[in-house]
């Protein structure tokens, strides 16, 4: 018996130590596998590019033609009521017996209802697309024109009439955004690698462009009231263009075009470090470069909005009138749209890869700009202002473009990195206007309601926060991808022999 329950065990040894090796072997390769997997995740993770198969072939369609002139006169006529009290602003306090900090909230109500709007246009594009949301604007815009008349009856106390005004200005707060925030968004749905970027540089300074001609017109067309009513022909008469804008094309003209983008929370959710979707993953060093773009971005669009709204406050005390005022306004912005239209196509064919290296030229000459008029408002100085206004016009006016582009290239989500750089230069022009009523000095002072020390502290301000555009790095994540996609595309020339 103990013989054969020797033979018993030793016959079970080697099954034991069999089954023992197998459960290792199965439980190294069961490891192995978790640990594949896990690196897999990590790599999917860290990867910023989505892995999706791209289509065989893009296609352009004439039809971005017609919807990129729809959109530029719609954003140009949306962005007049901003700035259009402006030079305006003491006729206007006359006029409706209201008083200039009152005046101010005709542009600051623009930029106040302007910050939740930019964040709910990639939410509405996303849902009903970029027709629908034009479509909105087209209303806002159609409202704002005669509600905004309606307060220019002869009859109303002024407290009835500034209220109409303000509700006018309201809509007018909602179509502004809508065709502003959209146009980085439009040229990446319809346009490829070769006109991308001028038909963002083209939409964007519409805007800007549209300020200018609030700023020229409104002190040419007559009484506050007149101007008014030429306001409400213009935004009526623009509103058919909305027509000609179409949704889509049927086939994408890039790889960036056929992807759906992360929604604004996920990038949110990526530009704070937090857990998302492939898609989504922003580096730590794409983080920080769209923080300085954010912060330059808005600081520079709040010195331009706030000289825009402020021009005359800035320059009349220093005896220059309301028509220089806006001579001066319109110079700044119409000589940026020449630079910016011949700068558009060289972003787009020759310095495709150096968005980076022009910001870090032309932010600083900006700052510098803006922190000479310190110096440069003061009497029978006409020509020097003139000058300084080109200079800034030209650098900052480009640079609208160049920042929205290099935010698009940082997140790969055109509509939402739009929305949020929008988003924060209004939020610094609001803070802006109140600092600037806050510095204006007193009726007792030489000259009186003097804004020097507005000009000292923008221009301080302008000159530190620019100061980081030389740590950005900006590399251009969606422009190299959709290169290395159309290679992909393009068809392989048959062998010769």
């Amino acid at each position: 018996m103990a013989a054969t329950s020797d033979i018993a065990v030793q016959e079970k040894a080697p099954e034991s130590s069999a089954d023992v090796l197998a459960q290792s072997t199965s439980a190294s390769t069961q490891s192995s596998e978790e640990s594949m997997k896990k690196t897999t995740e990590t790599v999917e993770m860290i990867e910023s590019v989505p892995q999706s198969v791209p289509p065989e072939t893009y296609r352009l369609y004439r039809g971005r033609f017609t919807g990129i002139v729809a959109l530029v006169s719609l954003n140009l006529v949306a962005a007049m009521s901003w700035p259009w009290f402006g030079p305006i602003s003491n006729d206007t306090a006359a006029e409706f017996h209201i008083s200039l900090d009152q005046v101010n909230w005709l542009g600051n109500i623009v930029a106040l209802i302007y910050l939740p709007t930019a964040l709910l246009i990639p939410t509405i594009i996303s849902r009903y697309g970029i027709r629908r949301c034009c479509d909105l604007g087209a209303m806002a815009l159609i409202l704002s024109a005669w509600i905004r008349y309606a307060g220019t009856a002869r009859s109303l106390t002024p407290g009835g009439a500034y209220a109409l005004l303000i509700v006018g200005q309201f809509f007018a707060s909602i179509a502004q955004p809508i065709y502003q925030v959209i146009g980085p968004k439009f040229s990446e749905t319809w346009f490829n690698l070769n006109g991308r970027t001028t038909a963002t540089m083209i939409v964007g300074i519409s805007n800007p462009v549209g300020g200018a001609l609030g700023q020229l017109i409104s002190p040419l067309v007559g009484s506050p009231r007149q101007s008014v009513l030429v306001l409400g022909i213009l935004s009526t008469a623009v509103v058919p263009f909305v027509f000609l804008i179409q949704k889509a094309p049927p086939t994408p003209p890039t790889f960036a075009a056929s992807q759906k983008p992360a929604s604004l929370l996920s990038l949110c959710r990526a530009m704070l470090g937090l857990p998302v979707e492939p898609a989504a993953y922003m580096s730590r060093r794409e983080r920080f470069d769209f923080a300085i773009v954010t912060c330059v971005f808005g600081v520079l669009v709040a010195s331009s909005n706030g000289f825009a709204i402020l021009s005359a406050q800035i320059l009349q005390p220093a005896g220059y009138s309301s028509d220089e005022s806006g001579f001066l306004g319109a110079c700044m912005l119409l000589t940026g749209m020449v630079s910016a239209i011949i700068s558009a196509p060289l972003f787009d064919r020759v310095f495709t890869h150096h968005l980076a290296l022009t910001s870090k030229c032309l932010v600083p000459v900006v700052a510098l700009g803006w922190l000479s008029l310190i110096w440069a408002v003061r009497p029978h100085n006409l020509a020097a202002l003139f000058v300084i206004m080109t200079v800034i016009g030209v650098c900052s006016v480009t640079m609208l473009a160049v920042g929205m582009e290099l935010g698009c290239e940082l997140t790969r989500v055109a509509d939402g990195s739009s929305a949020i750089l929008w988003f924060t230069g209004n939020l610094f022009t609001v803070a802006s206007i109140l600092i600037a009523g806050a510095l204006r000095a007193g009726p007792g002072d030489s000259p009186p309601l003097h804004m020097k020390r507005f000009l000292i502290f923008q221009g301080v301000v302008d000159v530190v926060v620019c100061s980081s555009i030389f740590f950005l790095r900006g590399f251009q994540r969606r422009k190299m991808v959709d290169e290395q996609k159309n290679e992909e595309s393009q068809p392989v020339p048959p062998a010769t022999s």
